[in-house]
């Protein structure tokens, strides 16, 4: 059969047609990894079709700088600080050498534990002032003792005693020095006395630290003569350092009870409640028991001293009993 008829001609040539396509992505492909291509794939910028923004090269993000933060004027460091060498010593062009200057503390680290609630302390700020305002910025005494003379309370942790047992210690070491109580704690003979020892030495430590009791010898560094004070066996003893701490109170506190076995006989068990009991010790310096000693001189001279009866004539008797 000849294709002479041009449409056969035109038919037979469609079906002899190839497809030019590409066909790489259908076909199974091994991929192969190079040193070259590694080094090739890592130098080039990584880009995200689908976000055109993201691919605009920006500047790393720092974190903020640390504002300066200083010492407060109260602070036992303070002098410290002031007497640094590092802020004022010079670099080589005459200028301070950033890198020897001491850090300084920025308050916003220290505001979460020194301010935690900043409008709750300036509402009672305001409270007070208020308060002020109307006794016309008079003090009453008991805040003004309060300002002028110091103390310190600790509490202990509980100890495996009584109150029974605990009690008769802290009447022993009331209204003695601290030192005079140390002392009777160290040699007594009961057993939780070594444990009242420990929290006297504890609460004078803290007392020293917290409230800066206690150094007015380290101060003057001269013992000078304080005043007189009597003590509650009646006994005066002269005091040399007002700030020397003392023993104001001493009380105890009953704690929770424990729980032990106790194996008896027949294999039974009962269980024992061992109590627990805390002691807490109310420090104050020597210059309260001299005000207080000087208050009592004061009452007691003026008060009036005892008039007996007058003695007048027994009137309205009668010789016999009205029974």
């Amino acid at each position: 059969m000849t294709l002479c008829n041009p449409s056969k001609r035109l038919a037979s040539s469609a079906l002899t047609l190839t497809i030019s396509f590409p066909t790489r992505h259908l076909t199974p492909r091994r991929h192969s990894r190079t040193l070259f291509s590694w080094l090739r794939s890592s130098t080039r910028p990584k880009t995200n079709a689908l976000d055109p923004l993201a691919n605009i090269s920006q500047k790393p993000v720092l974190p903020p700088s640390q504002t300066a933060g200083d010492l407060a004027p109260s602070s036992i460091f303070e002098q410290e600080d002031a007497a640094s060498e590092f802020p004022s010593q010079p670099s080589s062009q005459g200028s301070v050498n950033p890198s020897t200057r001491p850090r300084r503390r920025d308050p916003s680290l220290t505001a979460p534990a020194l301010d935690p609630h900043p409008l709750a302390r300036q509402r009672w700020e305001r409270k007070i002032l208020i308060r002020s305002l109307h006794r016309r910025f008079r003090t009453r005494k008991s805040v003004r003792l309060l300002r002028t003379e110091r103390s310190s309370v600790s509490k202990s942790q509980f100890l495996e005693t009584s109150i029974k047992k605990l009690g008769p210690l802290a009447r022993q070491i009331a209204g003695k020095p601290i030192e005079d109580a140390m002392m009777q704690m160290r040699f007594s003979k009961k057993k939780v006395a070594g444990e009242v020892l420990k929290h006297l030495r504890y609460a004078r430590d803290e007392a020293v630290v917290r409230r800066g009791m206690g150094l007015g010898a380290v101060q003057d560094g001269k013992e000078k003569k304080a005043g007189v004070v009597v003590e509650r066996s009646g006994r005066k003893r002269v005091v040399g350092d007002q700030t020397g701490i003392y023993v104001d109170q001493a009380w105890v506190g009953r704690g929770s009870y424990g729980r032990e076995p106790d194996y008896r006989a027949r294999g039974q068990v009962y269980t024992l409640r061992p109590p627990t009991t805390s002691i807490t010790v109310l420090l104050r310096e020597e210059a309260t028991r001299i005000r207080l000693s000087k208050e009592n001189e004061e009452k007691r001279k003026m008060k009036r001293a005892w008039v007996p009866l007058p003695d007048r004539p027994v009137t309205a008797q009668r010789q016999y009993c009205l029974w």
